[in-house]
Parts: C-alpha cells; sequence; structure tokens
C-alpha cells in the first residue's frame, strides 16, 4: 500500500480494527490464500446473522462487496452525523458535552482517516472546548487545519493570534484593494460614485462577511481584529481601515451578536451615526444624540475617545460630516445667524475635528479632543458664508435690467486669508474642499475658477488625494461644455492638475481618468498639449502607462482618416451644386 493507502487506514490499529496492512500480512504468511480472505470476510464484515444469506444474491446481480460496504457505511456515517448533531442540543449542558468528549476521545485517533474525519470534525464543531491537547494537533497539521470548521479553528486562533493574524492579513489587503479601485474605476459619474452605496449594502461586502463569520460571538477575536486595524490605521495612516472598523461593529450589529456589541463602548454612538451616513445628513435629533454620546464620556474613560476618533476619521462619516456642514452654512446666510450662534453647526464642527485627530491621538496616546481654534468659527466660516452671498448678488445683479454701466463682472479674487487657512488649518481645508465639490456639482462655473487657484497648496495636500480628487472628476463631468474654452481648460489643467503630476502619480491618473471620460470636449489644440503633457516617464507605474495608452487609442479612433482629407479630384463637367454637409 502507497501512502495514500496508508492514510486511508489510519488509526484503525490503535482501535484493534484490522486494516490493509493485516490483510497483506495474513495473504503473505498462509497457505491457502482464498480460505485466508473468506476468514478475513467473516471476521470484519457487517456482523448480522440475517445478511450472510443475502450477500450471495447480491453477488449474483454482479454487485461488487466493496459497493455494498461503501454504501452501508455512507448510509451509517450519515446517521452518525445526524446523531452528532442531535446530541449536541439534547439534555443537560454538562451531559451532553460529556458525550460529545466521550466520542471525541474514541474517534479523535481516526481523524487522518479521510472517510471517517468528517464525523470527528463534527465532534468537535459541536463543542464549545475542544480539549488543548487535540487542539494543538490538529493546529500542527496543515490539513487537518484546513479541514476544521470555523468554530473549532477560533478556539485554536484565540490563544494563536500570529496564526489569526496570518488569516485576516489577506482579507484586510483585499479590502483596502477594492475600496482603491472604487476610486480609480474608469466609470466617472456624479451619481455613482464612492460614497454612493448604502452603509447597509457595503457591510454585505466579502471582506466584512468573512470577518464577521470568523469572529462570530469570540470577543477575543473581535478584540484582535480592532488591534490590527489600529496598528495598520497608525502604520499606513489609510483610512478605509476606520471604515472597516464601523462595518464590522455595524454587521455584528445587524446579526444581533449582543456578547460583542453590548462590551464595544462605541456600538450606540456607530449606530447612530450609521443613520446619519445612510441619510448624509445629521439631522437635529440625532445631533443630540451624538452630543449626548461624547458628553457622556466618563473620568479614568477617555480611552474610548481614541476608538470614536477613528469611527469619526471614516471617510463616509467625515463625508456626512462635511456635507451637512455646508448644509447648515448656507441655511445661516438665509437666517442672518453667525455661525458661533449655531450649536448644531460647533457640534458637526467639533466631530469632524475629532475624526481628523483620530491618528494623532491614537499614535500619542493622550486621550482627550482636540482644541477648536477660534478662528474657524470666527473668520474662515463666515468668510464661506461671503462667498455664498458673492452667488446670491451675482445672480441678482444678473436679473436686474442693465443700465449705462454695464453688468456687474463676477468677484475673482480671493482673500489671502482663504488661502492660508486651506494651507493651515486641516478642518478648515476639509470644508473648504467640499464647498468646492458643491459649486462644481451646482455647475457653478465662475465660483469654481475663483476658489481653484487655493487648491495648489493645501494642508498636507488634500487637494490632491483620492478621495477628493474622485469626486471633483465627478462632478467636472457636469460642467463638460466648459471644457472646449481654453480658459477653463488652462485654469484646471495647467493651474491646478498639472502642478502636481509630475510628483503625484495619484493624480496623474485621475486626470487621465477625467480625459478618458470627457476628451471629445477637450478643444483640440489644447487636448494635444494635454497629451504630452501627461506622457508616462520612466518611472511610472503600470496604471498610469494603461490609462494613457487607453487615451491614446480614443484619440487615435477619433482623428479622421487620410481619405477623408485629402480634396475630391475636381471634376470635369460642371455639376449642379448639392448643399455640402457640414463636416462634425
Amino acid at each position: 500500500a502507497g501512502p495514500g493507502q496508508a492514510a486511508m487506514y489510519a488509526g484503525l490499529q490503535e482501535l484493534g480494527v484490522a486494516n490493509g496492512e493485516d490483510l497483506k500480512e495474513t495473504l503473505t504468511n498462509c497457505t491457502e490464500p482464498l480460505k485466508a480472505i473468506e476468514q478475513f470476510q467473516t471476521e470484519n464484515g457487517v456482523l448480522l446473522p440475517s445478511l450472510q444469506s443475502a450477500l450471495p444474491f447480491l453477488d449474483l446481480h454482479g454487485t461488487p462487496r466493496l459497493e455494498f460496504h461503501q454504501s452501508v457505511f455512507d448510509e451509517l456515517r450519515e446517521k452518525l452525523l445526524e446523531r452528532v448533531s442531535a446530541i449536541a442540543l439534547e439534555g443537560k449542558v454538562e451531559e451532553r458535552y460529556k458525550k460529545l468528549e466521550d466520542l471525541l476521545e474514541k474517534s479523535f485517533s481516526l481523524v487522518k482517516m479521510p472517510s471517517i474525519q468528517p464525523v470527528v470534525m463534527c465532534v468537535m464543531k459541536h463543542l464549545p472546548k475542544v480539549p488543548e491537547k487535540k487542539l494543538k494537533l490538529v493546529m500542527a497539521d496543515k490539513d487537518l487545519y484546513k479541514a476544521c470548521a470555523v468554530e473549532v479553528k477560533r478556539q485554536i486562533w484565540q490563544d494563536n493570534q500570529a496564526l489569526f493574524g496570518d488569516e485576516v492579513s489577506p482579507l484586510l489587503k483585499q479590502y483596502i484593494l477594492e475600496k482603491e479601485n472604487t476610486l480609480f474605476s474608469n466609470d466617472i459619474s456624479v451619481l455613482h460614485n464612492f460614497f454612493s452605496p448604502s452603509p447597509k449594502t457595503r457591510r454585505q461586502g466579502e471582506v466584512v462577511q468573512k470577518l464577521t463569520q470568523m469572529i462570530g460571538k469570540n470577543v477575543k477575536l473581535y478584540d484582535m481584529v480592532l488591534q490590527f486595524l489600529r496598528t495598520l490605521f497608525l502604520r499606513t495612516r489609510n483610512v478605509h481601515y476606520c471604515t472597516l472598523r464601523a462595518e464590522l461593529l455595524m454587521s455584528l450589529h445587524d446579526l444581533e451578536i449582543n456578547d460583542i456589541c453590548n462590551v464595544d463602548p462605541c456600538h450606540k454612538f456607530t449606530w447612530c451615526l450609521d443613520a446619519c451616513i445612510r441619510e448624509k445628513f445629521v439631522d437635529n435629533k440625532r445631533a443630540r444624540e451624538l452630543q449626548g454620546f461624547l458628553d457622556g464620556v466618563k473620568k479614568g474613560h477617555e480611552q474610548v475617545l481614541g476608538d470614536l476618533s477613528m469611527i469619526l476619521c471614516d471617510p463616509f462619516a467625515i463625508n456626512t460630516l462635511a456635507l451637512s456642514t455646508i448644509r447648515h452654512l448656507q441655511d445661516l446666510v438665509g437666517q442672518d445667524t453667525l455661525p458661533r450662534e449655531s450649536p448644531d453647526l460647533l457640534l458637526l464642527l467639533r466631530m469632524l475635528s475629532l475624526g481628523q485627530g483620530a491618528w494623532d491621538m491614537i499614535d500619542s496616546q493622550v486621550f482627550k479632543e482636540p482644541k477648536m481654534e477660534a478662528e474657524l468659527i470666527t473668520k474662515f466660516l463666515p468668510m464661506l458664508m461671503s462667498f455664498v452671498v458673492d452667488d446670491h448678488t451675482f445672480n441678482v445683479d444678473q436679473k436686474l435690467p442693465s443700465e449705462e454701466k454695464g453688468p456687474i463682472p463676477y468677484p475673482s479674487t480671493i482673500p489671502e486669508a482663504f488661502t492660508k487657512f486651506l494651507q493651515e488649518n486641516r478642518i478648515a481645508c476639509e470644508i473648504g474642499l467640499y464647498y468646492i465639490l458643491h459649486i462644481t456639482k451646482q455647475r457653478n462655473k465662475n465660483a469654481f475658477l475663483r476658489l481653484l487657484p487655493a487648491l495648489v497648496e493645501t494642508f498636507s495636500d488634500l487637494a490632491f488625494s483620492d478621495i477628493f480628487l474622485h469626486l471633483l472628476t465627478g462632478n467636472l463631468t457636469l460642467l463638460g461644455d466648459e471644457f472646449a474654452l481654453e480658459e477653463f481648460c488652462t485654469s484646471l489643467f495647467d493651474g491646478f492638475f498639472l502642478t502636481a503630476c509630475s510628483r503625484k502619480e495619484n493624480v496623474h491618473r485621475h486626470v487621465l481618468r477625467l480625459l478618458l471620460h470627457l476628451h471629445h470636449k477637450v478643444a483640440p489644440a489644447k487636448l494635444e498639449s494635454l497629451q504630452k503633457a501627461l506622457e508616462p516617464t520612466k518611472q511610472s507605474g503600470e496604471p498610469v502607462k494603461e490609462l494613457y495608452n487607453q487615451l491614446t487609442e480614443k484619440l487615435e479612433l477619433r482623428k479622421p482618416s487620410p481619405a477623408e482629407v485629402t480634396e475630391a479630384p475636381s471634376m470635369e463637367l460642371p455639376l449642379p451644386t448639392v448643399p455640402t454637409p457640414t463636416s462634425r
């Protein structure tokens, strides 16, 4: 028997059951092989008196004994698996687990026998605490570890953080990759962007579902995953880990895993914020609730702020808070109210500030809310409100009958303080960028061109971050017709995008995405110079080269063929004049 056959009989000898090796030995040392085989069959066959007369009947029908024994075996195994699952649910807790432990003790030596393995695995799966010795044996054998149920793996993982980390790590990589693929997707649309899927839809994603299943109800494993996420967030500053932190908690919430939800101090806060994210707005009632959680952080328990800040650092949370802030500012203009007089607005800023400060807080381990700069509220936000007023004034002016002095031009300068705020204050920068997204979405070209120069230098280059550029490129599709104008293209490309293309690969990618989508709107001369400016260098990564090639192909297709360009030979005979179709 080869190694494969040896595995088939693994463990039978220990139970005193004859196996292939025994038969081989018997046949090697006997004088009458047929008699020896018959005796072996009698001793090891199914010991049912009524069966002895039935077996020859099967022989007459040409049914091999192996087939018969195999079907009996399969039937018995199914019955045994059903019985194990039933034992796991009946009688007193101690008794049922005692039965299963005894069964495991008897059957474990056969765990490597493929035909019996499912039964042993089933017994382990139903035991809340598999004996340590058995777990170690499973863990030491790659194939056994692979074959065992997630319920057994959880028991192994909770005392082996490194092994659990090896299982979780590829999932976390996959998650980040999926997020980045969405941000760089070739589909550019104002209707379907990174923030379009609802929280509930996002939680159905493969990675969140797999992690939820791996954790089960095990608080220790949940804590380990959170620890991995914190560590990775610290190491990479990648905010998508914060999204996963919130999604995982809410996935467990959906399944009503109270063992975990009740011990996570962020549960109710996250649940409330999740509802706001679903509506893309923080209403007054929920704002009060969220404020209650923040004000309720007890002395000595400030560490929870680290977790809350991570929940608030999730881009989906920041997006909701920033959109709500812009909406509040517009309302305040209509009410003649200053930002400092609006408690709701101040709460939004407080949460934005906590979210944006997450990395520093977790890194420094100093758990207190970041101090809000007074000037943000007394100077920067009123400045944004004055931009809103400028738009209103301009629109009203346009409608008034024009007098001798001619139309009033749109204000073209921006206060120096605005640019300075965007460079030096993180919250101001975030709100400023969202205001720019807002005016772009409103197709307000004048306001967009006025504020665009302020984006070249921003706090920690936020204007060149993937999330902002993803949203901006989507909103710019609404201004598609403006791309035919030299002035607009020069401001947008030369004045903004191309200032960072050479030093930031991601900006290069986003510009190419935009042009792939809008190239047919851009003036031909401008398109040609952009094509030159955007040519990949030796240092460029594959995605840039790939996008550039796609763009080149599209532009080649648009060029008229040489046949169309050459003039038709003049005909000798005069022809009646026919109106020529205008060339497109």
